[in-house]
């Protein structure tokens, strides 16, 4: 089915193909114009529309520069309702900012976090506003009126670019060949205990590795599920059902980890960056006070927790045991990655 999908959909891949390479082309012939900054400007992006944990990436690196450096986030906003310049705070309303930019500013709260659909413009007011030393574009990676002096692209170890097609039979925002202009290429969601060497071989190999470029592998760390709505501690030995609520583009991984804590799970999964209506929180309620089991609760990803703390039917679940797991991640060689990112920032005089 999935073969005959990609099939009947190739022609119109082929299309979108076609303007991505052209609109590329273009840029590489400065026909289309990039735009340089004098600041150490970091882009994160993927060459698929999402589910390849770009956001942890994002703060893995804000985490990694902010006690030394003074670093700000600029991000499109996805699926936000407003337009132009925005700066975020940690109470912003995600139907303006969107949703990931108000986990920034929530996590961290001296870092400046903005959305800006047009990132020259946004990068203009972050730097006449609030000087920052670094600037940290989220999903930039297909932005190319802007010029990073870094260029870091994900893509998902169960689904590389490489293994990948050209929307709508696939994924893929622009050609596998786009993949060239990254400096550095991390594969997310790897094995967290094993790093072989046979397997960064087959990677080097598949995606086709330039010499100016560096690959590194990284992990998903799953944390203690936090309460949603009060200081209530998650004790697996308490819990045999979870309702598990997903609102991600690629919830398989989340799934995974939460069938290992459980015996019994009912997955309830919605579309990106979803915002959750009264009726399908009614729904999640009814299904889980009809399961008769005293041993249950509800859970979710931070990312949707964030959505879900100022929907405005929030209060329906405030008696229930709802809870969120926060993520990090950790990369394989670590340490190699750490300097490389602080050394391009190192080599920027501060103005």
């Amino acid at each position: 089915m999935k073969a005959l999908r990609i099939i009947l959909l190739l022609p119109f891949s082929l299309i979108y193909s076609l303007g991505a390479f052209i609109r590329n082309k273009l840029f590489d012939w400065s026909l289309l114009k990039e735009k340089s900054f004098n600041k150490p400007v970091i882009s994160m992006g993927n060459l698929s529309v999402g589910g390849t944990g770009k956001t942890p990436h994002v703060e893995y690196v804000i985490a990694l520069l902010k006690d030394k450096f003074k670093v700000a986030t600029l991000s499109r906003g996805y699926g936000r309702e407003t337009k132009g310049y925005r700066e975020v705070t940690s109470t912003a309303n995600f139907l303006e900012v969107g949703d990931e930019p108000v986990q920034f500013a929530a996590k961290f709260p001296d870092v400046k976090v903005a959305v800006c659909e047009d990132r020259v413009i946004g990068i203009s007011n972050l730097i006449a506003t609030d000087n920052p030393d670094v600037i940290i574009l989220d999903d930039a990676y297909q932005h190319r009126y802007v010029k990073p002096g870094l260029n870091i692209l994900l893509t998902d170890f169960y689904r590389l670019y490489s293994d990948d097609f050209i929307m709508p039979s696939g994924t893929l925002r622009e050609p596998r060949s786009g993949s060239k202009r990254a400096d550095i290429i991390i594969v997310t969601k790897t094995d967290p205990t094993v790093f072989s060497p046979i397997i960064k071989k087959i990677m080097l190999k598949k995606l086709k590795i330039c010499s100016y470029q560096r690959l590194y592998f990284s992990y998903i760390k799953y944390q203690t599920p936090v309460s949603l709505f009060n200081s209530t501690k998650f004790l697996t030995e308490h819990v045999t059902t979870l309702f598990l609520i997903t609102g991600i583009a690629n919830p398989y991984p989340f799934q995974e980890h939460v069938k290992k804590h459980c015996s019994e799970m009912y997955h309830f999964i919605y579309k990106d960056h979803h915002s959750f209506t009264k009726k399908e929180i009614s729904r999640i309620i009814d299904d889980f006070n009809r399961h008769l089991s005293t041993k249950k609760a509800i859970i979710m990803t931070e990312k949707d927790a964030k959505r879900l703390i100022i929907n405005p039917f929030r209060s329906m679940l405030i008696n229930l045991p709802v809870y969120y797991v926060p993520i990090n991640i950790a990369l394989h060689q670590h340490e190699s990655f750490d300097l490389t990112i602080k050394n391009f920032v190192e080599q920027f005089p501060k103005v």
